[in-house]
């Protein structure tokens, strides 16, 4: 959150750029500043008991009050001085030296009452509600840095027969790692020796440990529960899951959501005004009132100066967004920006990817039809075919013939059609292997099936061999997932899909699905996605949910992209705007919830924080406010406004 404000002549710059640069400083040292609270209230104790025992002048009082007001507040003098040098006047700092300087001046006028114990007090205030935000935004940061805490600072890698422990940082791809129970994976990799159960709570913020065997890839940050296992590692340190998760983390605080900048926009103009404001209001009755006396109207233009810093705005707005980035992402939802959460909030329509995001995405050969050949040979010659895909598809035949590679059969000139199929060489045969549109671009005529699921058909030299039908099921959770966004406000939940119109009927009719587009390419999945936002108005938003692997294009597309099931996906890490990193659809309206909410919040500081101020400020015209309202309409709204917006942290 520090450096929300980093480019903005904005009432809070110094001070936010003040601590992006010693954040980490602050937090290793937050005794100092009790410390320095509790000196200066002290001080202020005893300075007010001597004055009270002794008769002393004005200046003798000053002289008496100074230690404690200095203790307090050198270090906004300090920044102040610093703004004017650097030509960045309008700061919080500057309103509160020009309050308390001008608070310690009146009782050296005539009628004056001296001031001294409220300038102080103002000074002490202030350092508490600074004391207050960073301890915030410490807990944000330690709530992300909790997600960070995932990364192990040690790794045992196998080489030449010898365990060494190295950083791993140290580790090139390729080597080989050993990972014991109760360890943590610190590298992305593959399994190649051992089974387990890994714990992926730290990436997922899902409590059930998930099985792991040979040829699993498992991903940095995932504790290792019960085997001994090797991991042939395919990731650098620094471009692991964990890295990336973290990175992300970081930069979502510089992407600022339309209320930060409006905030940010707004105290850059309302700083002078106010000041100006409070010159008039110290200058301007005395000329033209009987009876008014320049001590009485400077005395409101200071009160009327402390009451309008707009600290608890400038601070608990960008806070409210931190933490609710940080919220989900405890949850195993990591948003990119705050500008996605006001997006989420918005959310009008929902487009979900059907394969790997609403249904397992773990295909199974149903059955097997055969056309002049025997079934075995078919799956032999599609498992062949569908050898170095990635599709889901290709994944399933070549698990229903899992020896396709040994036997020796020549295959060459792969072309692959997205949307389509594969067609390939087979010892001198052309074998095609695809859906309903690649037979009929082959002109190949094919039987319909009566079964429910995905048909794969396949072609040797033109001429029809047979289909296999392979099935999906749907997730469990994906019914309830639907139901929970209308519930949301959610207008309407789209599926898309490349898959058969059946097919995708029958999995829409089961998850309660509003709308299905079936047999789409991914050009017309982005195609859908483009009609349907012409159709919004400029305040709503659709979001597309895809598993990332062949849906780049459409969450790239989509007002907020959210990819699942991301554990390990870099393209959909990369793309998306929202990751949730386990195959939970579950976590899509929670992520919309979470935005709802962490917006409210931003909303009822924004309404409380210039409710107080416009009382105080009314009060203070008519001289019925006395400087503690004044410093409870900054520092208290602050303090309240930042407790409020740490409730965002804790999803529902």
């Amino acid at each position: 959150m520090s450096n929300h404000c980093h480019h903005h002549t904005c009432s809070c710059h110094h001070h936010e750029h003040h601590s992006h640069s010693h954040s980490h400083a602050r937090e290793a040292h937050p005794r100092a500043r009790i410390v320095k609270l509790l000196l200066s209230a002290l001080a202020l104790i005893a300075a007010y008991l001597f004055t009270r025992a002794y008769p002393l002048t004005t200046t003798q009082q000053l002289l008496v009050y100074l230690p404690a007001y200095l203790i307090a507040g050198y270090e906004t003098l300090l920044k102040a001085l610093v703004g004017i040098a650097h030509g960045d006047v309008w700061d919080e700092h500057f309103l509160m030296s020009v309050a308390t300087l001008g608070a310690l001046a009146i009782g050296f006028m005539p009628e004056g009452e001296p001031e001294f114990v409220e300038a102080v007090c103002v000074m002490l205030f202030f350092q508490l509600g600074e004391m207050f935000e960073e301890y915030a935004e410490g807990q944000s940061r330690r709530s992300i840095s909790h997600l960070l805490a995932i990364r192990p600072d040690v790794a045992h890698v196998r080489r030449n027969d010898v365990l060494e422990s190295v950083a791993p940082e140290e580790i090139a791809l390729g080597e080989t790692i050993i990972v014991k129970p109760g360890e943590r994976v610190p590298l992305d990799g593959i399994i190649t020796e051992g089974t387990t159960s890994l714990d992926t709570s730290a990436l997922t913020g899902e409590s059930m440990p998930r099985s792991a065997h040979v040829a699993d890839s498992v991903a940095a940050g995932c504790v290792n529960l019960t085997g001994v296992i090797a991991v042939r590692t395919t990731h650098l340190a620094s471009e692991s899951t964990t890295a990336r998760m973290l990175r992300i983390v970081e930069q979502s605080a510089e992407k600022k959501s339309r209320r930060e900048t409006f905030i940010s926009r707004f105290a850059r103009i309302y700083t002078p005004i106010v000041v100006f404001a409070a010159i008039a209001v110290a200058t301007l009755p005395p000329l033209f009132l009987p009876d008014a006396t320049f001590t009485t109207w400077l005395h409101r233009a200071l009160i009327f100066l402390v009451v309008s810093c707009p600290c608890a705005l400038v601070i608990s707005v960008p806070l409210t967004f931190f933490a609710g980035i940080g919220g989900a992402s405890r949850k195993g939802i990591l948003i990119k920006g705050a500008t996605y959460i006001d997006a989420l909030a918005q959310t009008h329509i929902v487009c979900f990817d059907k394969t790997g995001t609403l249904t397992k995405g773990k295909f199974t050969v149903v059955a097997v039809h055969p056309d002049k050949l025997s079934a075995d040979q078919l799956l032999h010659l599609a498992a062949h075919v569908e050898r170095h895909s990635t599709h889901p598809l290709a994944a399933a035949l070549r698990e229903a013939f899992p020896n396709e590679s040994t036997d020796g059969c020549q295959v060459s000139e792969i072309i692959e059609t997205s949307g389509n199929g594969i067609t390939a060489t087979v010892n001198d045969q052309r074998v095609s292997v695809g859906n309903d549109k690649m037979m009929n671009k082959l002109g190949v005529s094919f039987k319909p099936c009566h079964l429910e699921g995905t048909i794969v058909h396949v072609a040797i030299d033109g001429k029809y061999a047979g289909h296999i039908v392979v099935g999906d099921e749907l997730k469990p959770s994906s019914a309830q997932a639907v139901s929970n966004l209308h519930h949301l406000g959610v207008q309407h939940v789209a599926m898309l899909t490349g898959d058969l119109s059946a097919t995708a009927a029958a999995i829409a009719r089961k998850a309660n699905i509003d709308k299905y587009q079936a047999e789409l390419s991914p050009e017309e999945k982005v195609a859908y996605i483009d009609q349907q936002i012409q159709k919004l108005n400029p305040s709503q938003t659709l979001a597309f949910v895809g598993d990332g692997i062949n849906d780049t294009p459409a969450l790239a597309r989509a007002h907020v992209g959210i990819a699942m099931g991301a554990l390990g996906s870099d393209a959909a890490i990369e793309t998306a705007d929202v990751v949730v990193m386990d195959d939970n659809p579950l976590k899509v309206p929670l992520a919309i919830s979470t935005s709802q909410r962490t917006i409210a919040i931003a909303r009822q500081n924004i309404a409380f924080a210039i409710g107080i101020k416009v009382l105080v400020l009314l009060l203070a015209t008519f001289g019925l406010a006395t400087m503690w309202m004044a410093v409870f309409a900054d520092v208290g709204t602050t303090v309240l406004a930042v407790l409020n917006a740490m409730r965002a942290y804790h999803t529902t």
